[in-house]
């Protein structure tokens, strides 16, 4: 069957894997990792800290042609080499329909991808300034937040492939709720998503696959079977017992 969505299935080529104990093929999620098969609509990676799913995602990145430090395809800057070469063993099947837009959000580097913004719209140029298509405010003049939000809801046009390194670390749960919303208006409008993330919120999202990153491999799995629902439940339910028994409490 053809596929009609942007990328229809991610491959590690362990054939050219030299050493799976070098960075990163000896992160254990990625040391067993063959081939997992995004949702046509938004997928997530969940996992816990160091367990490749930010690597992964950056290495998704690096493949379909965006800079490692976050932006658009035609975002070329960088202030240091620091993403892994995960992305040159990755095999990437894509539909037979080609991204119209497309956008690569970092949250540890976004503050440069704002910076990459001033310093192209203080060149000289006959179109229109970049930060028009953000929201026509410098977003080093906004909040960690506010301006998460107005990358979505402005610069996010439809019908593209957006890759999100946990959009969430900057966003009240609040604005985590109006995040979800944009990201359902766009996924409804032909655009996929793959995001990384530890928010039960996001991550709660109906039409999406989870994958998560642990000590075996890569394994989809529903959404009430992940640690981030289990814990947070657990805590809502009854805080009280739980920060007893954290904190020592009788």
């Amino acid at each position: 069957m053809i596929s009609t969505q942007y990328i229809s299935r991610i491959s590690l080529l362990r054939e050219k894997v030299d050493s799976f104990d070098r960075y990163p093929f000896c992160l254990p999620a990625i040391r067993a990792f063959e081939s997992l098969v995004p949702h046509p609509k938004v997928t997530f990676l969940i996992g816990e800290n160091g367990s490749g799913k930010s690597t992964f995602l950056e290495a998704i990145a690096v493949s379909m042609g965006f800079n490692p430090e976050g932006g658009t395809k035609n975002f070329h800057f960088g202030t240091r080499h620091s993403h892994s070469n995960l992305g040159d063993y990755l095999r990437i099947a894509k539909g037979v329909r080609h991204p119209k837009d497309g956008f690569f959000l970092r949250a540890e580097s976004f503050f440069n991808v704002a910076t990459e913004i001033e310093n192209l719209d203080a060149e000289a140029g006959l179109g229109p300034p970049v930060i028009n298509s953000y929201g026509g405010r410098s977003l080093h003049e906004q909040s960690h937040g506010e301006s998460f939000l107005a990358l979505l809801m402005n610069r996010f046009g439809g019908k593209g492939l957006y890759l999100l390194d946990e959009p969430e670390a900057a966003l009240s749960p609040q604005r985590q709720l109006a995040a979800l919303a944009r990201i359902h208006a766009l996924a409804s409008d032909d655009s996929q998503f793959v995001i990384a993330t530890h928010s039960p919120i996001l991550m709660a999202y109906p039409e999406a696959a989870i994958y998560h990153f642990h000590a075996d491999g890569v394994s989809q799995v529903a959404y009430e079977e992940t640690e981030h629902y289990q814990v947070m439940r657990s805590f809502l339910m009854n805080p009280r017992r739980m920060l007893d028994t954290l904190l020592g409490g009788e």
